[in-house]
């Protein structure tokens, strides 16, 4: 008995570890607020919701817009539309976790968006009718919209809609390209509803005005058993269909490319999407301009307003306008982790890569591993929070290339042009005497620099400086171990810049070294820098984070608010770097860097080659 209290206590530990993880995992997750699984059956026969049209995309769209227009007897404050696809949501197999649990008893996968009755309908509590207005995607099903009371936390089923459905939800949508692992290689990937046992997919495309080709495309998916856990494996689930990626190889440096997606039926028939074209990459070290946006932390959002928690609204969709606005001056884009924010709920990386689509269809749209793509126990990442809702990975993998030597680790590096980028994945141990601290020494170090003299390092979580107020918190402006082994690589290797995600607002350091301002100018670098900017740009959408009540030396400019970064480079020797707030695409902060190969050449702190007297 008396060997039982302690381990009943450390039981009780435990699960309160683990409610406390969840909570964590679901911040971000406004369907985590739906309790799916306590849902009551109480179907009203004078209820009703109705919705048109019909049959959506009879143009070829993949957006369309659908009105609602429903009536409950018995009207709360708390009623509420859930959007459910497949439109048969109660017909749903719900496996339990583990053996020792069940399924629910109404079983169901949770909704692919929600609103409350009375959004659009101000006399909902008094007359019990009201309508909305609803943006739905092709998401490979077709859709109903049902009608609950009792809140998100108890849901009683009033009324179900009728079926609206896609003229074809099996095509191919959402084109995101990348660079491939070599600069004259751009790779597309999307998603359809064709499996390889109904048609071939490929890629066809060509120089602008010129012939095209075609080629082929492979093709992935996974089940619900490659998820770490739930809400992924279980209330999150739904089938992401099909993600392939063709590859369009020995493209010509600078020229406008066209491509559209096709899938060819074995009957002959080919399903094809629209025509798409995209500018293909400079040969490295070429001199012209080159320009770079990048930003973490985005997010999705719903244009209906649908969805709406925690701020991400304005931020998310300002980002992705502002980006959309200025596209034709943007070359290439890094999304810099935590992308959408789905933490196990699936249905919204399809919402994520057709809100994205106008970017990642146009220029190469290259990814990192956030906490909220990779976290979960037991995994193998470096943390052990339930950040990824136990996608644990695999829909980060699955949906987006990078030009990683094995995806699942996710660091890789790019050439463009006059720049390098090293982008880490700080899921994952990136100490001394690792596989990833020898992968970011060795792409630092073979960098020609008087051909690529922009140097730039990209990670998730801040391996440098940060006030961000839960940093403070802990005693430290970084994540802890995170800059003790890289910052000497940086400084031996003179990175210009070093940028990262996580703290979801915006600042800038002096160029700085073990805590030390190098250079005591802010905006206009001349020569060498003697250390490294570093910059947080985790404001791209997700609820922004507060500044510690402390100023440091080394903080030059903080905002909190949403932004972008984006880099010029002019020349091999001139640098622009531009902070864009979200909500109006104008400059807030900037500085320039001006200087020749033999600045870089020069010895810094620590950055010194061995010399001797011998002549």
């Amino acid at each position: 008995m008396m060997m039982e209290e302690p381990r009943m206590v450390f039981l009780c530990l435990l699960i309160l570890t683990t409610l406390q993880q969840v909570v964590v995992s679901d911040e971000h997750q406004p369907l985590s607020k739906v309790a799916i699984h306590n849902t009551v059956t109480e179907l009203d026969q004078n209820a009703y919701v109705k919705a048109t049209p019909n049959v959506l995309g009879l143009k070829g769209e993949n957006t369309e817009w659908v009105t609602l227009k429903y009536y409950n007897p018995q009207p709360t404050v708390d009623d509420w539309i859930g959007v459910f696809s497949p439109s048969n949501f109660s017909a749903s197999t719900c496996p339990a976790e583990n053996q020792s649990t069940s399924p629910p008893l109404f079983c169901s996968s949770a909704p692919i968006k929600y609103q409350y009755a009375n959004f659009s309908s101000a006399n909902y509590k008094k007359s019990g009718k009201g309508y909305l207005k609803l943006q739905l995607i092709n998401q490979r099903s077709d859709f109903s919209f049902a009608l609950f009371s009792g809140g998100l936390t108890n849901p009683k089923l009033i009324a179900i809609s009728n079926k609206v459905s896609f003229s074809n939800p099996n095509a191919p949508v959402y084109p995101r390209l990348a660079q491939g692992k070599t600069w004259d290689e751009m790779t597309v990937t999307w998603t359809s509803g064709y499996g390889i046992n109904e048609a071939e997919p490929f890629v066809e495309w060509g120089p602008k005005g010129g012939k095209l080709i075609q080629s082929p495309a492979g093709t992935l998916t996974f089940d619900r058993n490659t998820m770490c856990g739930a809400p992924a494996r279980t209330v999150g689930w739904r089938d992401p269909g099909f993600i392939h990626t063709s590859f369009m190889k020995e493209l010509w440096p600078n020229k406008e490319y066209v491509y559209k997606l096709g899938h060819t039926l074995f009957n002959g028939t080919i399903i094809w999407s629209e025509q798409y074209q995209f500018k293909s990459p400079p040969f490295p070290g070429q001199n012209s301009v080159q320009r770079v946006v990048i930003f973490g932390d985005m997010g999705k959002a719903e244009a209906d307003g649908s969805n709406e928690y925690n701020d991400f609204q304005p931020g998310s969709l300002n980002t992705t306008k502002q980006i959309i606005q200025d596209l034709k001056d943007i070359d290439i884009v890094f999304h810099i982790g935590d992308l959408c924010y789905a933490n196990g709920y699936l249905s919204q990386w399809d919402q994520f890569t057709a809100q994205i689509e106008p970017i990642a269809s146009a220029v190469p749209y290259m990814t990192a591993s956030g906490n909220h793509e990779r976290d979960w126990p037991g995994s193998g990442s470096f943390y052990g929070g339930m950040d990824s809702g136990g996608e644990c990975g695999v829909l980060a993998q699955s949906m987006f290339y990078v030009p990683a030597e094995n995806r699942e680790k996710f660091w890789y590096s790019v050439d463009y042009g006059m720049f390098r980028f090293c982008i880490a994945h700080t899921e994952l141990d990136w100490r001394k005497g690792t596989e990833q601290y020898e992968f970011i020494e060795k792409c630092l170090s073979t960098v020609d620099r008087q051909k690529q003299p922009w140097l730039i390092f990209l990670a998730h979580r801040v391996l440098g400086y940060s006030s961000g107020g839960f940093y403070v918190a802990e005693g430290s402006f970084e994540e802890p171990m995170g800059r003790e082994d890289l910052q000497v690589l940086w400084q031996k290797y003179k990175v210009d810049i070093a940028l990262y995600g996580h703290v979801h607002n915006y600042e800038r350091t002096c160029p700085i070294y073990q805590n030390i301002c190098t250079n005591k100018e802010k905006n206009n670098y001349v020569g060498n820098l003697n250390g490294t900017i570093h910059v947080v740009v985790g404001g791209g959408g997700a609820s922004l984070a507060d500044f510690a009540p402390i100023n440091t030396k080394w903080s030059i400019f903080k905002d909190h608010d949403f932004g972008f970064v984006k880099l010029t480079a002019f020349d091999h020797s001139n640098l622009l770097f531009e902070y864009k707030k979200s909500s109006d695409g104008q400059v807030y902060d900037s500085f320039k860097i001006s200087r020749d190969y033999r600045d870089i050449l020069a010895c810094n702190v620590d950055g010194c080659s061995p010399t001797t007297l011998a002549t």
